[in-house]
């Protein structure tokens, strides 16, 4: 009788529906034990058990793994703006996506995003990386904000105050877990017009 030898690595990359995440936990946990610039591709596959070329099916580079869902982020700030009323005032509209949807999104994913944290901080060239991703949100935040009615100038304003609110209160949240991420977006935005005021008056 002839006894079929299996090929593991190959199996699962061909039948494994779960392959994208496994190279995801296998990618994360390398970059955790040993660093971003030191960890490869074979070394991503040979934990995930799967074949390099399954690795380049989901990803263009190791760098993916850490910006993985970039592109869906368009598609969260035009349901942030759809779900709220015409009428509200454009900081009301960001105060209403961050308790309606970014809040519970952003819990779900505390775990992955605290590891995602510590391997952006042990690298400097992730940091351009991360700055694109933000140049994303701020696009479409503006291109909201300009179908909601909004001048080009007031539109581009709004879109950088919004991204930059929902940055240091991700930041603030991931290091300090004793208040919410809503709470937290609530005292920044509630802090901005006070920074206006305070700037009007010393003039």
């Amino acid at each position: 009788m002839t006894r079929r030898v299996v090929n593991y690595s190959s199996e699962v990359s061909r039948w494994a529906p779960d392959a994208e995440v496994r190279l995801h936990a296998a990618a994360m946990e390398l970059f955790l034990e040993q660093g971003f610039a030191a960890t490869t591709v074979p070394q991503i596959t040979e934990r995930a058990g799967l074949t390099t070329r399954s690795f380049f099916r989901y990803f263009a580079d190791k760098r993916e793994i850490l910006f993985a869902g970039e592109d869906e982020l368009p598609g969260v700030v035009a349901r942030i703006f759809s779900e709220a009323d015409p009428d509200l005032a454009p900081m009301d509209v960001v105060r209403l996506g961050c308790h309606s949807v970014l809040g519970p999104r952003l819990r779900r994913l505390r775990p992955d995003l605290l590891a995602r944290r510590r391997v952006l901080e042990s690298d400097e060239g992730l940091k351009e990386r991360q700055l694109r991703k933000l140049a994303i949100l701020h696009q479409a935040a503006t291109g909201a904000f300009r179908d909601r009615g909004l001048g080009a100038l007031e539109a581009d304003l709004a879109g950088r105050i919004a991204v930059a609110v929902i940055d240091s209160a991700l930041e603030q949240w991931l290091t300090d877990d004793t208040r919410s991420f809503e709470t937290i977006t609530d005292d920044l935005l509630d802090a901005l017009p006070r920074l206006v005021t305070s700037a009007s008056d010393k003039k």
